[in-house]
């Protein structure tokens, strides 16, 4: 899964992205359009149920789910009719599977911000109105193209059509496709999904603070969740960069200290990378051994052979059970030993859905 970091030039973009991947692959640069060509930096989904697993098990090795995280250069209006890197742009994005929209709060006269000072709401109706006027270009060519097959009583275009009428009237009315969802039939959906139309990817906001914003984070998060209807991540880029360089046993105790300190619960890029994850309807279950503590990342309601397929394809070839004990009563028994002995382990057939911190020990035939 890929989560394209889109916003304005000189919010603090490549910033946050720097301290996202730990080194300093983007380049960041107090002027626009720094970023041209995407960086790509893959992005541990930090969750403390491995590390728990693993010290139960005595584990080798740990492995955390992953994402990919794509810088994208930085956009201005008119990038819908390709003004500065527009179509460029608007093709990075479509290769993404969701975006987070880096969304400036801070203050700084050194920064110059391309609109002359932050402004997130601005800031987001400027984007979303270039991504709202590319997809309706996309319509109107498909349309265009749909004549001939309508005229011939083409029943797949009469779907097609139909479906794109209804996300005209949403884009018309400066609404996202991806809002709408719920209007259109299973079919339609199923039509649309060949032209990977920019606002229907699933959307989240990094709304980029200053260090001393972040002891506000729940009210400015609370507020512009309300004012956006979207979810919101409150991130400082700035603090991430200078904590960056600690390892994690100093930088825990840096934030419990800061925690006491500020008498709030400090966000950090953690909560939004667990958002990203969230917001792409993903979780993952568990394996655990001697060998190797694994999260690995499924889609929400996915069948236990589905699962066992992540892993390998020959799990779900020859599935045939799988061992099924969730996270807490894991933990409850210290292993899968007392687990079994206690009759929680459950044995679990193909139309199981998986669930959210299972962990699981599949059996198939090779």
């Amino acid at each position: 899964m890929k989560i394209g970091i889109v916003w304005l030039p000189n919010v603090g973009k490549s910033t946050l992205f720097n301290a996202l991947t730990k080194n300093y692959s983007a380049d960041a640069a107090n002027f626009p359009f720094c970023t041209i060509e995407p960086n790509v930096g893959v992005v541990e989904v930090k969750d403390e149920r491995v590390d728990v697993l693993a010290k139960i098990s005595e584990t080798d090795t740990k492995i955390y789910a992953a994402m990919n995280f794509v810088d994208i250069a930085g956009l201005v209006k008119g990038a819908s009719e390709g003004e500065w890197l527009g179509n460029k742009f608007l093709s990075h994005i479509r290769e993404v599977d969701a975006i987070v929209q880096v969304v400036r709060l801070f203050e700084d006269d050194d920064v110059v911000h391309v609109e002359w000072g932050p402004d997130p709401l601005r800031d987001v109706d400027i984007i979303n109105t270039e991504l709202i006027l590319a997809d309706m270009q996309t319509i109107d060519n498909i349309m265009w193209g749909l004549q001939k097959k309508l005229k011939s009583g083409d029943q797949d275009a009469k779907t097609l059509m139909w479906a794109l009428e209804k996300i005209k009237i949403a884009l018309d009315n400066e609404q996202l496709a991806i809002d709408i969802l719920d209007d259109l039939s299973d079919k339609q959906l199923e039509a649309l999904k060949a032209y990977n139309f920019l606002t229907f990817k699933p959307f989240i906001y990094a709304l980029n603070v200053s260090e001393d914003q972040l002891k506000d984070s729940t009210a400015l998060k609370n507020e512009y969740e309300e004012k956006l209807w979207k979810k919101v991540a409150v991130v400082s880029a700035k603090f991430e960069t200078e904590i960056m360089e600690l390892d994690d046993e100093d930088k825990e105790m840096f934030m419990d200290e800061l925690k006491w300190w500020a008498d709030v619960e400090i966000p950090t890029l953690d909560d939004m990378i667990k958002l990203a994850f969230d917001t792409l309807g993903l979780m993952y279950y568990f394996t655990t051994g001697k060998k190797e503590t694994r999260a690995w990342t499924v889609k929400k309601w996915s069948t236990a052979p589905q699962a066992a397929w992540v892993i390998h394809t020959d799990f779900e070839r020859g599935f045939i059970k799988a061992d099924v004990v969730s996270y807490p009563t894991f933990v409850e028994c210290n292993g899968w030993s007392w687990a079994k002995e206690k009759g929680w382990l459950r044995l679990e057939g193909k139309s199981y859905l998986v669930q959210d911190g299972d962990v699981m020990l599949f059996r198939f035939n090779t």
